[in-house]
């Protein structure tokens, strides 16, 4: 007799393989789903240490932090390192609130030795070092990891010479002159301006202090270039020169296809790559147009020191973007909250804001009637 080995057929071992192949198929958005659910809820925990931190701040000097501020020095000193110029963000001046204390009293104690000379106490200016990275100011360089969202895949400069980070401060429903020396609608103040909780009359639960926006991943190693859309730039990683924002918010809507920026739009990228800057490209959005709508500037400027913006927030997170009020807690606020009539614009912002619950959410003392939504 002839002794058989047990085995399978080509045909069974096809069908083997097209199960796993769908079973593979069926499984893997699930993972992937739970592993985007797993970053959201951190990004979320560090929206949430960003408001106990603004909380603690407030606690400690009975103020609120700035949106730009430090100490002065010398403007005409080139190198910029004898003083940091007024322009700090409040990422800086919350470090010890983030678990940073370490970092925060060596940029305090000063002395650090760079390239182009010793910096003072305090920090250099918050756009230190220079862009071709001969100049690393170790502080500036370190990207913090509550600043971080882990669903923004962020890509560091070219010469690794700047932290990043995925959060931006609320500058409120203002559209025009966000850079200069006047106060800002949202909680954080204007340029060399300070607010206190007992001037948010709309509620802490109601004001918003931090959100999302996705770090603009192009053109980051040379702040004096605009790029040319060519139709495939996503609206969420780009800022576009749009010269009627200071008249009608919503003509930034004229220059997307589909979630691209047209071609022949001309576009800069200017944020998530430089933390320690007040400036409103650099750390800031405005409660104008709606989460994860398209950003634009008004002017020429090739920097980052536009003062006619219109900068949303935005994320990688499917149908909105998570938003912490002054309170603490942590919303996640939709793609199609009200905003309003973004067809019109305020030049001197005063009482409620025209765009809705989402402008609403952005000013202290509009005394609009409002809540942040889940």
């Amino acid at each position: 007799m002839r002794l058989q080995r047990p085995g399978f057929t080509l045909v069974e071992l096809l069908v083997v393989i097209a199960i796993i192949g769908v079973l593979v198929g069926l499984l893997l958005p699930a993972v992937q789903s739970a592993r985007e659910a797993a970053r959201r809820m951190q990004c979320t925990n560090h929206l949430k240490q960003l408001g106990l931190a603004v909380l603690n701040y407030e606690s400690t000097y009975k103020k609120l932090p700035n949106k730009s501020g430090g100490t002065s020095a010398l403007l005409a000193h080139a190198e910029r390192i004898y003083g940091n110029y007024d322009r700090l963000s409040p990422f800086v001046g919350l470090l010890p609130y983030v678990e940073q204390t370490a970092l925060y009293n060596r940029i305090q104690a000063g002395g650090e030795t760079t390239a182009l000379g010793i910096v003072a106490a305090g920090g250099p200016s918050a756009w230190f070092p220079r862009l071709d990275g001969t100049a690393i100011y170790f502080p500036w360089a370190q990207s913090i990891p509550t600043y971080q969202c882990p669903s923004d895949s962020i890509v560091p400069r070219p010469t690794g010479d700047h932290g990043t980070n995925s959060y931006a401060i609320n500058m409120g429903d203002q559209v025009l002159n966000v850079n200069g020396r006047q106060q800002m609608r949202g909680p954080l103040g204007g340029f060399g301006f300070y607010k206190g909780l007992g001037e948010v009359t709309d509620g802490t639960s109601n004001t918003i202090v931090f959100s999302e926006r996705t770090a603009h991943n192009a053109d980051n190693a040379n702040d004096g270039v605009l790029r040319t859309a060519n139709g495939s730039q996503l609206i969420s990683r780009f800022e576009a020169q749009v010269t009627n924002i200071q008249n009608s918010p919503s003509s930034c809507n004229a220059v997307v296809i589909s979630g691209r920026y047209a071609p022949g739009t001309r576009l800069k990228a200017r944020f998530g790559i430089l933390w320690t800057d007040g400036q409103a490209e650099r750390t800031c959005f405005n409660t104008v147009l709606g989460p994860n709508k398209p950003s634009c500037f008004g002017d020429a400027n090739l920097a980052a020191d536009s003062g006619t913006v219109v900068l949303p927030a935005s994320s990688m997170h499917t149908g909105g973007v998570n938003a912490v009020s002054l309170d603490g807690s942590v919303r996640f606020i939709s793609d199609s909250i009200d905003t309003g009539n973004t067809s019109a614009i305020q030049a001197v912002p005063t009482g409620q804001s025209l765009y809705g619950a989402w402008g609403a959410l952005g000013t202290i003392s509009g005394g609009e009637v409002t809540q942040i939504e889940n």
